[in-house]
């Protein structure tokens, strides 16, 4: 019988941490099947307790007989012995700067023995004092480059990406929905706002009895500790050092609850001056006027808005942006919806680094009610992810083909992720892509390129013919890499001269463009696509994500190329 058991998250860091450590023993091949594994555990979409329950762990891509063993004795004792016999091999300073991007294991290794550097401070003062530059193989750039990874860990250390907690905190919300003590329950804060980050989750309940419902909160199973437990607040630790916040809001002021705790904080205070203005004031507790002190709103948010003289501005929006001037103008976007996305754009296969067949995929996608699903497996350069030559697009696009036939709502479309080189040509020649329904093209290497260079580079795979669509633009990944050095507004305006899409990349990691970026790209005439850069079937479901960060974008149906059917979506490629 399981334990109060690690949560995907902390078996996922687990396993990431194993392949990190075998990396500096210098093994070869099992660090890349543990990093593989742990991407599997920490895009389930449910706790991988209930897989191991149905003694199923084996069937997620990535786990064989091994780390099976290994995630079930996690689940059972709540550690993992093989991790504490590889941990004592090495200084506990070597793993921490592995946390700092540009610290890679010979390089921390290298600054523990010369420089007997225990910590990410002792690095951080090393490189301050300039006794970095001094070592062999070190030199400015080199320490330069370390102290702005500290900078960047620092800033990030303390934030989640939302794609992964946002299951969590869905499933503490259907767990305190089961209590028939609750009367309403919302997850608020920036998880309600779909910020690309959070730092912890907060939940506002209204309830006949409040501490019953604390109570059943702070026994859930996958807690942790208790850090506090009160009638009307109480917070809790659960998976990897992630805080939840339980308030209890009387029902009468849920909507005024709900709003001041949804944030952001400076949308609340220009709407907090916009009642003061109005002679009211406006708090967690309602909307009140300040001669008399009557309450004029209290229960739903869109009768404060609307007692503000605003339209309900949706919460992904609600970042002073100039959302709160949008409304009173009558000018708010009707931003995009979930279900007008008819297929997604970006999807691998077990052709290059993906786990399943495009039958497999195919059978989501029709589940999903897509109209279309693009294949686009990485092309040849890329060696690391099994990429495509020439030859292989051949044979993929007659099993393409083959499925296609078998299937009646949905058509599968033949695509490719081409590499862009140094010089922004693509590794694949170009009669190969000619007949290829879908060609995207992004960086996947060279990434510290100066920004004239890599501009360059982008503006001329946008002039390739026949890219379709920009993917992962900026490069990033969220809290491990930065963005790549580009002009980003030159290359808005070339991709919108050359109708060449820009996609919004939903991969937890990703989201990329950003949210600013995407708004900043529409402003330019920019048409979008989202992809999910699915490896594994269960990763579609992260079009959720995308959707979201077109929304905080301001992006409406008419921006997103794949809210077009199959037909309209081909005959804006041609054009």
């Amino acid at each position: 019988m399981a334990r109060k058991a690690m949560s995907n998250q902390e078996i996922a860091s687990v396993l990431y941490e194993i392949a990190d450590l075998l990396e500096l023993k210098g093994v070869e091949w099992k660090p890349r099947a543990y990093r593989k594994a742990a991407q599997s555990v920490e895009t389930l979409g449910e706790p991988i307790v209930s897989i191991y329950e149905r003694g199923e762990l084996k069937k997620i891509p990535g786990i064989g007989e091994s780390i099976s063993e290994k995630i079930q004795e996690m689940i059972e004792k709540g550690k993992l012995q093989y991790l504490e016999d590889l941990r004592s091999e090495f200084p506990e300073g070597v793993r921490e700067m592995e946390n700092v991007e540009g610290v890679g294991p010979k390089t921390a290794l290298t600054l523990h023995a010369k420089l007997g550097i225990q910590t990410i401070d002792d690095l951080e003062k090393a490189a301050r004092q300039g006794k970095i530059r001094a070592l062999k193989g070190f030199g400015e750039t080199s320490e330069k480059n370390i102290l702005e990874g500290i900078q960047r860990h620092r800033n990030t250390e303390e934030r989640f990406p939302l794609g992964y907690i946002r299951p969590e905190a869905s499933r503490i919300e259907a767990q305190l929905r089961e209590s028939d003590a609750v009367i309403q329950v919302v997850v608020a804060g920036s998880i309600r706002r779909w910020k690309e980050t959070v730092g912890d989750i907060d939940i506002l309940v209204s309830s006949s009895d409040p501490g019953k419902v604390m109570d059943l909160f702070c026994s859930l199973p996958q807690v942790k500790k208790v850090i506090s437990k009160g009638e009307k607040k109480s917070t809790i630790l659960v998976g990897d050092n992630l805080h939840v916040d339980l308030r209890h809001i009387e029902e009468k002021q849920f909507g005024a609850g709900l709003m001041y705790f949804t944030g952001s904080k400076a949308h609340n205070i220009a709407l907090r001056k916009r009642a003061l203005s109005q002679g009211m004031t406006l708090s967690e507790y309602g909307l009140v006027r300040k001669k008399g002190g009557d309450v004029v709103a209290e229960k739903e948010e869109a009768e404060i808005y609307e007692a503000l003289g605003l339209p309900y501005i949706p919460p992904e929006l609600r970042e002073n942006r100039g959302e709160i001037d949008a409304a009173e103008a009558g000018n708010l976007p009707q931003l995009l919806q979930q279900d007008q996305i008819r297929g997604d754009l970006h999807v691998h296969s077990e052709w290059s680094e993906g786990n399943d067949t495009i039958a497999e995929l195919a059978k989501k996608a029709a589940e999903m009610r897509y109209e279309y699903l693009a294949i686009c497996d990485h092309a040849k350069s890329l060696g690391i992810a099994r990429g495509l030559t020439e030859e292989d697009l051949k044979d993929q696009r007659k099993e393409i083909d083959t499925v296609n036939e078998s299937l009646d709502d949905l058509t599968i479309l033949a695509g490719i992720e081409a590499n862009i080189g140094s010089g922004g040509h693509l590794d694949l020649k170009r009669e190969a892509l000619k007949d290829l329904d879908l060609v995207i093209a992004g960086i996947h290497s060279g990434l510290k390129q100066d920004e004239k260079k890599m501009t360059e580079r982008v503006i001329t795979a946008i002039h390739e013919e026949p890219v379709h669509m920009i993917v992962h633009p900026t490069g990033r990944v969220l809290q491990k890499r930065p963005p790549l050095n580009l002009n980003l507004q030159t290359i808005y305006e070339t991709a919108a001269e050359q109708g060449v899409l820009l996609e919004i990349n939903a991969f937890p990691t990703r989201l990329d463009l950003s949210d600013i970026h995407a708004r900043a790209a529409k402003d330019k005439g920019v048409l979008m696509g989202i992809g999910t850069d699915t490896h594994d079937v269960t990763h579609l479901r992260y079009m959720e994500l995308g959707v979201a960060t077109a929304r905080r974008g301001w992006l409406e149906k008419k921006d997103v190329i794949n809210t077009r059917s199959v037909k309209e979506f081909r005959k804006l490629l041609r054009t």
